[in-house]
């Protein structure tokens, strides 16, 4: 039996090759393919598990009261080429949405929302693995850098990112998913309470009753 080569950050593979090497790994939790290079993550360090379990809350909480959504947790997506990137988190419609699961289990196409929990904006989530998402139909690209304290939220219109800012309540809305606010400064601050205070507030709105009603006839 012939014995793979492990996964390497700045190995060069096409995307089959790279999932048998990763399938032939278990003890790997992380790594991804993008623009046909791998990047292999680093141990987990707690500025970035615990916003990470955070964000995973927030949309959790909003997915409870929103059937027809899957909220996903580090989840490989198969997008076109030699891009496979495995998110933080991810927020899809699971029907009429761009994505679907495969019959072997992976997300394949465009989830509607892409969460990423990045050290710095120099990180390549804000930079290659963003390309990467607008080329592919990502409708929402949120990042959280974390040394940095910076929340950097994106929608696609007319085929490129644009920001998405808070208002004058220090509140995101976001245009994919109605009721889905977020108040980025008690975020911040892990003013967790908060946070779910304002996304009740937005669930409590009627476009996101009428969202739900539209979810719940599809």
């Amino acid at each position: 039996m012939i014995k793979l080569p492990p996964l390497e950050s700045g190995d060069r593979l096409t995307r089959a090759e790279f999932e048998r090497r990763y399938a032939a790994m278990p003890q790997l939790k992380k790594a991804e393919l993008i623009e046909g290079v791998v990047y292999v993550a680093s141990p987990v360090r707690v500025s970035h598990s615990q916003p990470h379990a955070e964000i995973i809350g927030w949309l959790f909480f909003y997915t409870v009261m929103t059937p027809g959504l899957g909220c996903y947790d580090n989840p490989t997506i198969r997008l076109e080429g030699d891009n496979e990137p495995q998110p933080d988190a991810v927020l899809r419609l699971e029907k009429g949405g761009s994505s679907r699961i495969s019959e072997d289990g992976y997300i394949e196409g465009a989830p509607e929302l892409v969460v990423e929990i990045a050290a710095s904006s120099a990180a390549y989530d804000l930079h290659d693995k963003r390309r990467v998402y607008r080329r592919n139909g990502v409708q929402e690209y949120l990042v959280w850098c974390t040394y940095e304290h910076q929340i950097y939220w994106f929608s696609l219109e007319g085929g490129e990112y644009q920001p998405l800012t808070p208002d004058a309540e220090g509140i995101i809305r976001s245009r994919q998913f109605p009721g889905l606010w977020l108040a980025t400064q008690a975020l911040l601050a892990q003013d967790l309470g908060t946070v779910l205070h304002v996304l009740q507030q937005g669930i409590a709105t009627p476009e996101h009753q009428a969202f739900v009603q539209i979810l719940i006839e599809t």
